[in-house]
């Protein structure tokens, strides 16, 4: 019995030494100590030996378990040390390599005119409202005193679907639906894309624009004037040159177009400006009293002024920018410039 416990103790210690797994190391475990193990069968068979014999035999047999069993868990440990390092071999990160740059990202240059433009209006207290691209022909064109027969119709290519239904050439409807719903004082601008049946290096199909509104008492033209000259030379510079000329638009009376002075010139004249010095970047008005009916409001109480301008022709003109197609080809090349 002696010299079966010792072959066995060697026996499952050489077992173990060789086991180059967890799981073998596992079945090792069980083979010898499990419930039906060999050396848990020994403790078993001890009831059959000589009374006499039983205490050394079964400190024997209980000897060569505990040597078993840490014979097991420093293998173990060794094998779950060596699993490790290897884990970490594999995903060692070579720090002397040198880094790779990724590329940052940045905004569109018609977003960051967009955003300069919110953000000078803003901060004079106008709040920003969208409004639906499909509208209607009553908030396109008759709230804004356009009536069908208006010769001023011919003045926008409309892409129309349906009798009533359009793609908006405007975000004007967008200042027609907020004073509706609003009682003055309203101060607004209306961001957004408008389409017309037009296409060439300076125009496109689709565009943006930014329309303004404030509607309050005692509103003057010097209000529009002082705000929308304040706003040239936020955008273009403290030196730029503002003037307006009388205009026409169906929705403003008195009607003016704001020129700055040409920034490639300095206003002498050049190819840009077509040889005037001036170049025009928005229209505006003081809101006609028809339109102020037609939303509710009393044009006798108040009044105010509106005005729209095309972001893309403001950033083209900040940028020297000569083609409107150059924004929408995703270009990198183009678009790392900005």
């Amino acid at each position: 019995m002696d010299e079966k416990i010792t072959e066995l103790t060697q026996e499952a210690v050489s077992a173990i030494d060789q086991a180059e797994t967890l799981e073998q190391l596992q079945a090792i475990r069980v083979k010898y100590l499990g419930k039906k193990g060999i050396i848990t069968g020994l403790l078993r068979s001890l009831g059959q030996v000589a009374p006499e014999a039983r205490p050394r035999l079964g400190q024997a047999v209980n000897s060569a378990r505990a040597t078993v069993e840490q014979r097991i868990e420093a293998r173990r440990e060794q094998l779950a040390a060596e699993l490790t390092q290897a884990r970490l071999e594999r995903e060692r990160i070579d720090i002397t390599l040198p880094g790779r740059v990724w590329p940052r990202g940045r905004l569109h240059p018609l977003t960051q005119t967009l955003n300069d433009i919110k953000a000078f209006f803003m901060g004079y207290g106008f709040e920003v409202v969208e409004g639906p691209e499909v509208e209607t022909d009553y908030y396109n064109f008759e709230a804004l005193n356009i009536p069908k027969d208006h010769p001023a119709r011919d003045m926008q290519d409309t892409f129309y679907l349906g009798e009533d239904l359009l793609l908006r050439t405007q975000t004007s409807p967008v200042q027609i639906r907020v004073m509706e719903a609003t009682k003055p004082p309203v101060r607004i601008i209306a961001p957004g894309k408008v389409y017309r049946v037009d296409a060439d290096p300076t125009h496109s199909p689709m565009f943006q624009q930014v329309e303004g509104l404030l509607v309050d008492k005692d509103i003057t033209f010097g209000d529009l004037k002082g705000i929308l000259a304040e706003f040239a030379r936020h955008l273009f510079g403290k030196e730029r040159g503002v003037r307006f000329r009388p205009s026409y638009f169906p929705f403003t009376e008195p009607s003016a177009e704001m020129d700055i002075s040409c920034m490639m010139c300095k206003g002498a004249g050049c190819r840009v400006c077509s040889e005037e010095g001036w170049i025009e970047i928005l229209g505006s008005g003081m809101v006609h009293p028809r339109v102020l009916e037609m939303v509710g409001y009393d044009p006798e109480e108040v009044g105010g002024f509106a005005f729209g301008m095309g972001v893309e022709r403001i950033a083209m003109l900040r940028y020297g920018i000569d083609d409107i197609r150059l924004f929408f080809d995703n270009d990198l090349r183009f678009l790392h410039q900005f």
